[in-house]
C-alpha cells in the first residue's frame, strides 16, 4: 500500500515537471538546437561519401598477362569516410584539402602467381627502374654510380657472380651506393641451354658470393642476353629469385650514340617499364640526361623491387617525385 502512495507520488512530480513551462521550455530548446547541428552533419557527411564516389579508385589484382607474363599487382586508394568526417566536423564544412585517402591491397599478389618472368611492371604505376646487368665494363661503372648519387636515383644492379668474386670492391660500392643487386649467373651461361642441375648451380654460387661480398641477398633473377628456356623462372623460383625481363633494351652492347640510347630510352619508356642497361660509354654518357628526361615526364624512378611493389605512386597525396 505504501509502496503504490510512493509510486503515485513520483508520477504527479514527473508529470508537472514536464508541464513547467521552464522544463518544457529547455526540453523545446533542445529540440530545436539539435535539428540543425544534426542536418549539418548528415550533409557533411553526404558530400564526403560523395568525393569518395568520385575519388575511390579498385586495387588491382597481379595477373598472368598472355604478352607480359606476370604483372604484379598495384594497391588501390580510396577516401576513410568517417576519418575525414571527423577531421572536417569542426569546421562543420566541406574541404577538399582535409579528406583523409587510405590504400587498399589487392586480394591476389604476385607471390600468389606460379613463376613466370616479368617484363615491366603495373601499368598504372607512373615508376620506371633501371636493371643494370654487369659481367664487364668496369671503367665505366664509378661515373654511372656518380650520376645516379647526384640525381638521388636508385637502380637494381644485376652481377654475374664470378664477376663479384674478381671485382668485390666494385660490387661493394654498388651496394654502399643505395643500389639493389641480383643474380646474372656465375659464368654468363645460356639459360635455354645449360641441364636444370647447371642452372641450379650457377644461381647458387652467385646467390652465396653475392652475399658473402655485399651482405646482401638477391632476390631477382636477369638470365644472361635474356634467355630463357621453358622452366627457367621455376628453377629461378626454386632459389627463390624472380625472373626479370625488360621492356626497354638499350642495346648499348652494340655501341651506339649516346643520343641513339637517349631517344630509344625517352621514346618508349611507359609506365612501369623496366629499361635495360649496361656499363658502357655511350649508357655512362647518356645517363644524366635520361634520368632528367624520364623524371620530367613524371616517372618515379627506383630498384626493380620498388617499380614490383603493390605501393601507390598518388599524386593526389602529394607525393614528390
Amino acid at each position: 500500500m505504501k509502496r503504490g502512495l510512493l509510486f503515485l507520488f513520483i508520477c504527479i512530480l514527473v508529470l508537472l515537471a514536464i508541464n513547467s513551462p521552464y522544463v518544457s521550455g529547455y526540453v523545446e530548446a533542445l529540440k530545436t538546437d539539435s535539428i540543425p547541428v544534426l542536418k549539418q552533419k548528415d550533409e557533411l557527411y553526404e558530400k564526403i561519401e560523395g568525393a569518395a564516389a568520385e575519388k575511390n579508385i579498385a586495387a588491382e589484382d597481379a595477373r598472368i598477362d598472355k604478352i607480359w607474363k606476370a604483372i604484379p599487382g598495384y594497391n588501390g586508394y580510396e577516401v576513410d569516410i568517417d576519418a575525414s568526417y571527423k577531421k572536417m566536423k569542426k569546421q562543420g564544412k566541406y574541404d577538399p584539402s582535409k579528406l583523409i585517402f587510405r590504400e587498399t591491397r589487392p586480394k591476389v599478389h604476385l607471390k600468389d602467381l606460379p613463376p613466370a618472368p616479368l617484363y615491366r611492371g603495373n601499368s598504372s604505376k607512373p615508376m620506371v627502374a633501371f636493371a643494370v646487368n654487369v659481367a664487364w665494363g668496369n671503367e665505366y661503372l664509378p661515373d654511372m654510380l656518380a650520376v645516379l648519387k647526384k640525381r638521388n636515383v636508385s637502380a637494381s644492379f644485376f652481377l654475374e657472380g664470378n664477376w663479384v668474386k674478381k671485382y668485390p670492391e666494385l660490387a661493394r660500392m654498388i651496394v654502399d651506393g643505395g643500389h639493389e643487386v641480383g643474380n646474372h649467373s656465375y659464368s654468363h651461361v645460356d639459360m635455354a641451354k645449360v641441364t636444370k642441375e647447371r642452372a641450379i648451380e650457377e644461381l647458387k654460387k652467385t646467390n652465396e658470393v653475392i652475399e658473402a661480398t655485399t651482405g646482401k641477398k638477391s632476390k631477382w633473377f636477369a638470365p644472361p642476353s635474356g634467355s630463357l628456356g621453358t622452366n627457367t623462372a621455376e628453377i629461378a623460383a626454386s632459389q627463390k629469385l624472380g625472373t626479370i625481363m625488360w621492356t626497354v633494351d638499350t642495346i648499348d652492347w652494340q655501341k651506339p650514340s649516346s643520343e641513339t640510347i637517349l631517344n630509344r630510352v625517352t621514346t618508349k619508356t611507359a609506365n612501369g617499364s623496366i629499361i635495360l642497361m649496361h656499363p658502357t660509354e655511350p649508357t655512362a654518357a647518356a645517363l644524366e640526361r635520361m634520368i632528367l628526361v624520364l623524371k620530367g615526364k613524371g616517372f618515379k624512378l627506383g630498384t626493380i623491387s620498388e617499380l614490383l611493389s603493390e605501393e601507390r605512386i598518388h599524386p593526389v597525396l602529394g607525393e614528390k617525385r
